[in-house]
């Protein structure tokens, strides 16, 4: 295969390690699963290429220093600690000069920022949500947002942070869910916004700049028995009870949709594959609310490979999509060094 010779190294946060070393349930949430691991690598064998699971960062630089190379990092390290935390194994990556998969450390450390990152959607002329960044709770005094509200972790994923208590109805309730969420996420603002009260979806993206691709949008339908109106934690967890997924048909909604977000995509610079969350406000106008540029990469489980199955996409197709992006930026290294030489 065309594949064969190329070194990719894989670069994860492995959740059973974490959690063997003291760390809890929810420190690892967004980590992933040795059978995750399992998947990618026989993927990537399966294409030809040859695979070095290398593991997370610390790792990582341990193989680094010591000499070790590849060709290219297929990188799904979500980091532990930090706001940047997801843009630690691309940097390390670019001192070495080393290509990876998925988007850049600039990338990895705005959006997990979500305060960050709706500026630079808004600058583009995406909508969001009105918002504040409450980084302590004196800040709350000047918060003029017309209730309900929505509050969060502003660097957390998976829906850590999220709960039925949530949404906002007063300031006596914003106060409450702010004093938690900072003594619980320490180090870390609140991003309070105004609550959408339409439809949620997310939408699959492929590719990179202008050759990406919306994949599929899946809608969220929260069900019976479910934190009403929040995508909480909970509600992630327990999805095979507590939440439909269904694909928008093709329809003007699902253009405005994924017309925002490829809009938001490619405004952030994300690259190869990911998502993006979007909301409905009371108008029917599509909102972005956040990017997930290391989406999780699960088979079975996650969001992304779920949409793609749905839409008749298989998972191997899905990975090689995502390398053939990926490897437009090797090619290109190639050349280079090529001329130089």
């Amino acid at each position: 295969m065309k594949n064969n010779g190329i070194r990719i190294g894989l670069t994860y946060d492995l959740r059973d390690a974490y959690l063997a070393a003291g760390y809890s349930e929810i420190d690892t949430a967004e980590f992933d699963r040795a059978d995750t691991i399992d998947s990618i690598e026989s993927t990537l064998k399966r294409q030809g290429y040859v695979v070095d699971r290398i593991g997370n960062v610390k790792q990582l630089a341990a193989r680094l220093t010591s000499g070790d190379s590849w060709d290219m990092v297929f990188n799904i390290c979500e980091g532990m600690h930090g706001i940047a935390r997801e843009a630690q194994v691309p940097a390390l990556l670019d001192a070495y000069e080393i290509p990876y998969v998925f988007s850049d450390a600039l990338v990895c450390a705005l959006t997990l920022h979500k305060g960050m990152t709706k500026d630079v959607v808004r600058a583009a002329g995406v909508a969001t949500p009105d918002y504040a960044i409450v980084n302590e709770m004196q800040d709350l005094k000047g918060i003029s947002l017309p209730l309900p509200l929505f509050a969060k972790p502003i660097a957390e994923g998976t829906g850590k942070g999220i709960s039925a208590t949530s949404k906002i109805n007063s300031m006596a309730e914003l106060r409450n869910v702010c004093r938690r969420l900072l003594n619980e996420h320490k180090g870390q603002p609140v991003l309070v916004e105004r609550f959408l009260p339409g439809r949620e979806f997310t939408v699959g993206i492929v590719g990179t700049g202008r050759k990406a691709k919306a994949l599929a949008t899946m809608e969220i339908v929260l069900l019976e028995g479910a934190d009403a109106e929040v995508y909480s934690y909970r509600n992630k967890e327990e999805c095979e009870q507590l939440v439909q997924y269904s694909l928008l048909p093709t329809g003007q909604l699902r253009q405005d949709v994924e017309a925002v977000a490829l809009r938001s995509w490619r405004a952030l610079g994300c690259r190869d594959a990911g998502r993006i969350d979007l909301r409905l406000d009371d108008n029917g106008q599509v909102h972005f609310l956040e990017v997930n540029p290391l989406a999780g990469i699960h088979p079975q489980h996650s969001d992304l490979p779920i949409m793609a199955t749905m839409s008749g996409i298989k998972y191997d197709v899905l990975i090689g999509r995502i390398m053939a992006s990926a490897t437009q930026r090797l090619r290109r290294t190639a050349r280079a060094e090529s001329v130089a030489a």
